[in-house]
């Protein structure tokens, strides 16, 4: 006779002391992305959290040393899609910083003021969808309808309502279209006047604050570690701004309008009111930008180039306060028309790893609290 073997399964206290893992993601970008978090859980509280990414990965490195300085623009403007023109600025800062170059004043100014109305129409994007992810629905349309009134501004300035490529070395595209100034100041009138809607209708409802006060709390020590900055950062007392402490364009001479926002909580409430802080303060400067550039007298925006375009040899790291944290370009020349090497450093990159402290401990429904509030853009985390 055969011998068996009995195996009896147990279903009862053994499977609940079971460790769960549990995949969220990946989903379409339109939602947070196509960001994985590899989740244990025990029962329903999140043991471990392990971000996954590189599922929209396209290798934009590696494309740029294959473009000459004016084509790398194009690659550079689309990792973090809410900041196009943020993003083009720290390409063309690094270029002309290699060639030694002096942009026209008329150019700094303008640059300005077309990366602080992107910095309001990034964080109106998360204003509006943080609340839809926690269950409300009301703020993204009014976020959507303030998006739209400065779109038109920089659509119609640079011809691009996402990808505005209206950066260049040396300059920008071309000059300002007449009566601009006055519609682009209407329409930061317009958007301030309106953004009590976030004041009242998210940040004085209850279920919002009782669903991030004291959640995802971040410390100092955490945000130095992982790398984080931005908004982020700021929301944990870590007190840095590049506009302010390492000025370029024309933030050295905008620092009585400038105002650093930060808080000390660390926690997804403390985010959010970071992040609405500093659309405010994104405005009051825009205005200060049109003032000044109203002061200025009719001039170039850019300079003459060389038809073929080419860095003398060296290397050179330029870095910009994108609107969700610090973004940098190290650049390496060996004297050609398309860079030896260009390394980008994202700010989403670095706040994501962030989660990897933040989750563990927490429960299992605010994850979704937590996630939203680290407000990343998936291309800029993958590039």
């Amino acid at each position: 006779m055969t011998p068996t073997t009995e195996t009896t399964v147990g279903i009862g206290g053994a499977a609940e002391s079971t460790d769960m893992v549990l995949n969220i993601g990946p989903q379409h970008p339109s939602t947070h992305g196509v960001l994985r978090l590899k989740l244990v859980l025990d029962g329903e509280r999140i043991t471990s959290a392990e971000p996954v990414i590189g599922y929209m990965h396209r290798g934009a490195e590696k494309l740029f040393e294959a473009r000459d300085y004016r084509q790398i623009i194009m690659l550079a403007n689309r990792h973090d899609w809410l900041s196009a023109f943020s993003n083009e600025l720290g390409v063309v800062l690094a270029v002309e910083r290699m060639l030694g170059m002096e942009v026209p004043t008329r150019a700094v100014w303008t640059r300005t003021l077309l990366a602080e109305l992107n910095r309001v129409l990034n964080h109106l994007m998360f204003l509006g969808s943080y609340p839809l992810e926690l269950g409300g629905i009301t703020p993204v349309f009014y976020a959507f309808r303030e998006r739209e009134v400065l779109q038109n501004v920089m659509e119609e300035v640079s011809g691009g309502r996402m990808h505005y490529m209206f950066n260049r070395v040396g300059g920008l595209k071309e000059d300002l279209p007449a009566g601009w100034s006055t519609r682009a100041r209407a329409a930061v009138a317009a958007v301030r006047s309106r953004m009590d809607v976030f004041d009242d209708l998210v940040l004085g409802n209850e279920i919002f604050r009782g669903r991030t006060r004291g959640v995802g709390a971040l410390s100092p020590e955490a945000v130095h570690a992982y790398g984080v900055s931005g908004p982020i950062a700021r929301a944990s007392g870590v007190d840095f701004d590049l506009r302010r402490d390492e000025p370029y364009l024309a933030y050295g001479d905008l620092q009585d309008t400038l105002r650093v926002v930060t808080r000390t909580e660390g926690d997804c409430l403390a985010r959010f009111e970071c992040l609405l802080e500093q659309t405010h303060n994104a405005l009051d400067l825009a205005d200060a930008c049109l003032d000044r550039l109203a002061e200025l007298a009719p001039g170039p925006v850019n300079q003459r180039l060389p038809k073929v375009l080419k860095a003398p040899e060296g290397h050179t790291y330029a870095w910009t306060e994108n609107p969700l944290g610090i973004n940098g370009y190290y650049l390496v020349s060996k004297g050609e028309k398309t860079p030896y090497r260009l390394k980008l450093r994202s700010a989403s990159y670095n706040n994501i790893q962030a989660l990897a402290d933040l989750l563990p401990g927490t429960l299992v429904a605010d994850m979704v609290a937590i996630l939203g509030s680290l407000f990343f853009v998936v291309g800029d985390i993958d590039k």
